[in-house]
């Protein structure tokens, strides 16, 4: 089935509402950053579907064509890089194919993968999130006329925050092998940085360090656990 239906070409983008028509996948992990995408994907006429790692997005690729795929490059069960260059190779290709990451260095490996763009985490602006789809569509895909740029901000539930918390909290309750823990680490960092929370980012990136270098440090980990629970903690209370 492809998400290009005779009914949405009846639904032609506005100044207002760009993405009218569209269907945009999300692989992405992190409920907390697919919130961000959800909110700015409603706010700008999209409609959002969403996969959490590579398995999930190719079962869903083998039933729907979105317009627009939006691929996190860590994923649980491998590099989002697969998934686009994969959906690089595909005929007929999906309109519009954008990495995103907060990791440096990320961008790069995103295009050389094939996408078309990318989107560095977190992502909050409506106008930059617009801008980096609408410039790959087709002209018939755009809204007609002059088109004001949204400088709003948004920013997800918190409720989403808590549920990535307690996602980590789980896998660091268990054992973990260094592949667990270098995902752990880059999930984590993400998040953390999506949040502004800049202690539980340093932890994150202390782990990651300590798997770059082939080893597993257990103050690392308990550190990093340590934090996860104290945020976990400050959001039940509250």
């Amino acid at each position: 089935m492809d998400d290009f239906e005779p009914l949405a070409t009846l639904r032609q983008p506005t100044a207002t509402r760009p993405l009218l028509g569209l269907t945009v996948l999300v692989v992405e992990d992190s409920r907390f950053a697919c919130e961000a995408i959800r909110l700015l994907c409603l706010r700008s006429g999209g409609r959002i579907r969403r996969a959490d790692c590579l398995a999930s997005a190719r079962r869903h690729l083998q039933v729907y064509r979105p317009s627009v795929v939006i691929i996190d490059l860590g994923l649980p069960d491998g590099s989002g890089t697969e998934l686009i260059a994969e959906m690089n190779a595909m005929t007929p290709r999906v309109g519009v194919i954008l990495g995103m990451s907060g990791d440096d260095g990320a961008e790069a490996l995103a295009r050389s993968a094939g996408a078309d763009g990318f989107l560095a985490k977190p992502i909050s602006s409506l106008a930059l999130f617009q801008e980096s789809i609408l410039q790959h569509l087709p002209a018939d895909r755009q809204p007609s006329g002059p088109r004001i740029l949204n400088e709003d901000e948004i920013t997800p539930d918190p409720v989403a925050y808590c549920d990535d918390l307690a996602h980590a909290a789980e896998i660091l309750g268990e054992d973990h092998d260094g592949a667990v823990l270098a995902y752990l680490a880059q999930f984590v960092g993400g998040l953390a940085r999506s949040a502004a929370d800049l202690p539980l980012e340093q932890a994150a990136r202390a782990l990651a360090r300590t798997q770059d270098s082939a080893g597993t440090s257990r103050s690392d980990v308990a550190r990093l656990a340590g934090l996860v629970q104290a945020r976990l903690s400050e959001r039940i209370a509250i």
